[in-house]
């Protein structure tokens, strides 16, 4: 019988600095945690708390995970000292992830700002093992300055690839930054694809979220196809504490993926 309060122990096999406040943890669980992409674990550290993250691995990769991590409380800054070989818990998946079936055969744009691209990485590898599938895929992500973008160098590999439309900006340049200067949403005009059946993937911070999606929506993309990572305030991961509350919605049970449609009339969405 499932056991969601269950905890299994990994091994920090790899820390890898990301920005001078984001870490990626790559851990070894004891047993396999199989999860789609969009979904989330908790993540226990002995004799502090735990925290919920969405992972930023390949869901096919079953025996290694990946998690990246900001410090902005007492648990992410007791992660942060973490070390190779040291033991974490892990309980999870959790909530929904994204219908990726649903997506084949049409176009689909991702937009990420700042952390949100630990989870869009994820997505992205799942999207790139389906890429046939699609009828186009195109990825525009952007964050404060040159030194806060995750995965820089990884992400400006995929630019490469033969089934990838990608832009990238930053809010403030430097002498490293040959791209776009601006919001994100200053890249979303002359998208090459159907915005009408076009399949929408919005995740970032809220004010990011929020002010991408009116952008959406003025270029004919339909609520019901702008899928939101509504992640803030999760906390226990079972719809047990209420933080993530989300109208009459649990974001770690009923997302934390959701149609634009189904939260639009809720108050707070953004904050």
């Amino acid at each position: 019988m499932y056991n969601p309060y269950r905890i299994i122990e990994a091994e920090v096999i790899e820390v890898i600095p990301e920005t001078p406040t984001i870490k990626t943890l790559r851990l070894k669980p004891a047993e396999v945690i199989a999860f789609a992409t969009g979904q989330f674990i908790e993540l226990t550290v002995p004799g502090v708390g735990e925290a919920p993250f969405t992972p930023s691995s390949r869901p096919a990769v079953k025996d290694v995970l990946e998690v990246t991590i900001m410090r902005v409380g007492k648990v992410t800054e007791k992660i942060h000292q973490l070390n190779k070989g040291d033991i974490v818990g892990l309980r999870g998946p959790f909530g929904k992830g994204y219908p990726l079936e649903e997506f084949k055969g049409k176009a689909v744009l991702v937009v990420g700002g700042g952390c949100g691209f630990a989870p869009l990485r994820s997505l992205m590898y799942s999207f790139f093992e389906i890429s046939a599938d699609l009828e186009k895929l195109l990825f525009r992500g952007g964050c404060k300055n040159p030194s806060e973008f995750l995965y820089r160098k990884e992400i400006e590999g995929w630019a490469q690839r033969a089934d990838l439309d990608l832009r990238l900006t930053v809010d403030q340049g430097d002498s490293t930054w040959k791209q776009n200067v601006g919001l994100v949403t200053t890249i979303l005009d002359d998208l090459d694809m159907d915005t009408r059946n076009g399949i929408a993937i919005v995740c970032g911070p809220p004010i990011m979220m929020k002010f991408a999606t009116i952008k959406l929506l003025d270029l004919g993309f339909s609520e019901e196809n702008i899928y939101l990572s509504m992640e803030k305030n999760m906390s226990c991961g079972i719809g047990k504490c209420g933080h993530c509350r989300l109208g009459t919605y649990y974001a770690c049970k009923d997302g934390p993926v959701f149609r634009y449609s189904k939260i639009k009339s809720f108050p707070g969405i953004w904050e």
